[in-house]
């Protein structure tokens, strides 16, 4: 972790995404935000980031269902809220992986599919911590 903290991309997407859906979303954060340190899907959604995670070779986190909608979102999915309690499953995820005190860099970002979204949060780092 640096100083600027860890930098965690969260995922939500439809059953009919594919590893393509997720990458293009994923291509959006970087080049938005730069470089990613982690990927983070909710353990129901796991595969599918597994996959991408290991393509990519960077590691993924994984977020218990449960916590979703425990989580105040930039953005608001009525389908979101109806299948998973929360305004937007993927920066509900991001911001449970990237820890307590975590914040959205900027809302999430939909694929040119429309089956996949990505968020990146930014864990919060601790005072003192210069490296």
């Amino acid at each position: 972790m640096t100083a600027q903290g860890l930098r965690v991309a969260g995922f939500g997407f439809r059953s009919e995404a594919t590893l393509a859906s997720l990458g293009q979303a994923l291509d959006q954060l970087i080049d938005q935000y730069g470089a990613i340190e982690k990927l983070a899907a909710a353990r129901s959604m796991l595969p599918l980031v597994e996959e991408l995670g290991r393509m990519r070779n960077i590691e993924v986190i994984t977020v218990a269902d449960a916590e979703l909608p425990t989580v105040t979102t930039l953005t608001h999915s009525a389908h979101s809220l109806q299948a998973r309690g929360t305004g937007s499953v993927a920066e509900a995820v991001a911001l449970l992986a990237a820890g307590p005190g975590a914040t959205l860099l900027g809302p999430r970002v939909i694929s040119a599919d429309r089956q996949a979204t990505a968020a990146l949060a930014l864990s919060e780092v601790p005072e003192g911590i210069t490296e």
